[in-house]
């Protein structure tokens, strides 16, 4: 995916890293570019924001119950293939 305008970092990086971004799981610097990308992108802020809301739904529905790593995993990489799927 791509909105059409120049970012110094590119649209797809930042949409196949936003759930790192959502969980904290990046360094500064990479964090700091994504934080940047999404203060300038409307249609990735756009996605971010569903995807923060995904995140909520979720913990609220499952807050007592934590998802095995393995399963995590798997959900992840099917997430990852999809979005690559869709994105080409």
């Amino acid at each position: 995916m791509s909105c059409g305008n120049h970012h110094d970092t590119d649209c797809s990086e930042v949409l196949l890293k936003v759930y790192d971004y959502l969980d904290g799981e990046m360094g500064p610097d990479d964090c700091a570019k994504i934080k940047q990308h999404l203060e300038e992108c409307g249609p990735c802020l756009k996605e971010y924001d569903l995807d923060h809301m995904l995140k909520a739904l979720v913990r609220r529905s499952c807050a007592c119950e934590q998802a095995p790593t393995e399963l995590r995993t798997q959900i992840m990489a099917r997430i990852t293939t999809v979005r690559v799927e869709l994105s080409e």
